[in-house]
C-alpha cells in the first residue's frame, strides 16, 4: 500500500510538472466549492432534523412530510444555484476567473521572483511610494521650470510693450507740442494779417 502511494505521488508530481493544463481552473474550483456547499447544506438539513422540527405533522402524515421535505430541498438547491449563477453573471466571474488563470500562467514563466511584503508595513509603503513620489516631484519641478520660463518670456514681452508705449507717448507728446507750436504760429500769423484792417 505504501509502495502504491509512493508511486501515485511520484506519478502525480510528474503529471503536474508535465501537464499543468490538467489542473482545474478557478471557475471549475468555484463550481466544485458550490456543489460541496450544497451537499453539506442538504446533509445539515437532513430529513431526520426536518422531522424533528415538525414531529406532530410527521405523526399525522409521514408521506406528505417526506414530499414537502423533498420539495423544500429541491427548491432550496435550485434557488441557491440560481442566485450563485446570477452573481456569476453580474460580476462576470467566468471571465475574471479565466483572466486570473492567464495571469497565473504568465507569472509562472517569469524568472525574477514576485514581490512579497517584507512584513514591515512602513517599509513596504515607503518602497512603493517613494519612487512614485520622486517621479511626481521631478515632473512638478519640470512643470514649474517650464512655467517660470514662460512667465519670464511674458514679463519680457510686457516690459517691451511698456517701453513701446512710453516711446509712443513721447512721440505723441512731441507731435502734440509741435502741432501746438504750429497752431500758435498760425494764429499769430492770422493776427498779423488782421491788424492792418
Amino acid at each position: 500500500m505504501a509502495a502504491a502511494g509512493g508511486d501515485g505521488g511520484a506519478g502525480a508530481a510528474e503529471e503536474a510538472g508535465a501537464a499543468p493544463a490538467d489542473t482545474p481552473g478557478r471557475a471549475e474550483v468555484f463550481g466544485t466549492v458550490v456543489d460541496t456547499f450544497l451537499e453539506k447544506l442538504v446533509a445539515a438539513g437532513s430529513y431526520q432534523k426536518f422531522v424533528s422540527c415538525y414531529r406532530s405533522f410527521y405523526k399525522l402524515q409521514p408521506q406528505l412530510t417526506k414530499s414537502i421535505y423533498d420539495q423544500f430541498i429541491s427548491q432550496l438547491q435550485t434557488s441557491i444555484k440560481e442566485e450563485i449563477q446570477e452573481v456569476k453573471n453580474e460580476g462576470n466571474l467566468e471571465g475574471l476567473f479565466s483572466s486570473l488563470d492567464k495571469i497565473v500562467e504568465e507569472a509562472k514563466d517569469r524568472e525574477e521572483p514576485a514581490w512579497r511584503p517584507s512584513g514591515v508595513p512602513e517599509q513596504d509603503v515607503r518602497a512603493a511610494l517613494v519612487p512614485y513620489l520622486l517621479k511626481q516631484r521631478s515632473q512638478l519641478r519640470r512643470a514649474l521650470r517650464d512655467r517660470e520660463q514662460h512667465n519670464e518670456q511674458l514679463a519680457e514681452a510686457v516690459l517691451q510693450g511698456r517701453d513701446s508705449i512710453a516711446e509712443l507717448q513721447q512721440l505723441i507728446q512731441a507731435r502734440l507740442q509741435a502741432w501746438q507750436a504750429i497752431s500758435k504760429e498760425h494764429q499769430e500769423l492770422l493776427m498779423t494779417f488782421q491788424e492792418p484792417q
